[in-house]
């Protein structure tokens, strides 16, 4: 994007979240299977990374996969699992060489170990590089993300390195998949679906929600330049109120 095109970010999100929704969908009215809609998906993907430096977005957190869509087909998930493998593969180089630094929420307990080495490789490989922060949701939520950061908040507590009087919001935020991050500003759904679908529940407290029409593999940088320009012109409280 020519730098005239550019538009204003003075006021823009810094971390957005994109619950990627309406790939199935897109397929189907092409009567073509659900899987080709992912795969056109993934390609969307890259198309809103390359997009963020010009936006002014310095995190982006996608939902790639949810602890419930383990309850789709057999094939599809098999399917998923295969597509994210390759999109690992493929798009590692371009990931690096584009200062994209890669990192993974979720449980990985239940993927695939060749998955996990291929995600703990693609965090390894890009952990030096800072120009856009993307993280993959995958097996990712957030019930389940708050849980598992009980359960590690109970464990230092029974460890006595931590006291019951020692924890508070910021304490279990230490705990989450996401503690390195900032909180999100804007989180944005695809596909005309007006619901938050277990996708960070804890981090998106006071985050914007943008619900749009738009199936995800039809999502382009020039909508997505849209939607933040909304943002900017949104006003933002935190609960209090102007003089």
């Amino acid at each position: 994007m020519a730098r005239d095109e550019r538009i204003e970010t003075r006021h823009g999100p810094e971390h957005v979240a994109i619950i990627m929704d309406g790939n199935g969908r897109w397929a189907q009215r092409r009567g073509r299977p659900r899987l080709f809609g992912h795969q056109a998906g993934a390609k969307r993907v890259r198309d809103i990374v390359e997009a963020c430096p010009d936006l002014g977005v310095k995190y982006l957190t996608i939902f790639a996969f949810s602890t419930e869509n383990w309850k789709r087909t057999q094939a599809e998930v098999a399917g998923l699992m295969s597509l994210f493998r390759r999109y690992i593969e493929r798009e590692a180089r371009a990931l690096f060489d584009s200062g994209v630094r890669v990192r993974f929420i979720g449980d990985r307990l239940k993927l695939e170990p060749k998955l996990v080495t291929l995600m703990d490789e693609l965090e390894l490989l890009t952990s030096g590089n800072d120009l856009v922060h993307l993280t993959i949701a995958i097996n990712y939520g957030g019930r389940d993300e708050v849980t598992r950061a009980a359960q590690r908040l109970a464990y230092e507590i029974e460890q006595g390195r931590l006291t019951p009087k020692d924890v508070d919001a910021e304490t279990l935020a230490r705990f989450l998949d996401t503690r390195v991050l900032p909180d999100p500003d804007l989180v944005i759904r695809t596909s005309g679906e007006a619901r938050i679908s277990n996708f960070l529940l804890w981090q998106s407290a006071y985050a914007e929600y943008e619900f749009i029409d738009t199936l995800w593999p039809d999502f382009t940088r020039d909508e997505f330049a849209r939607v933040l320009a909304g943002f900017a012109a949104r006003d933002r409280r935190f609960g209090a109120v102007k003089a």
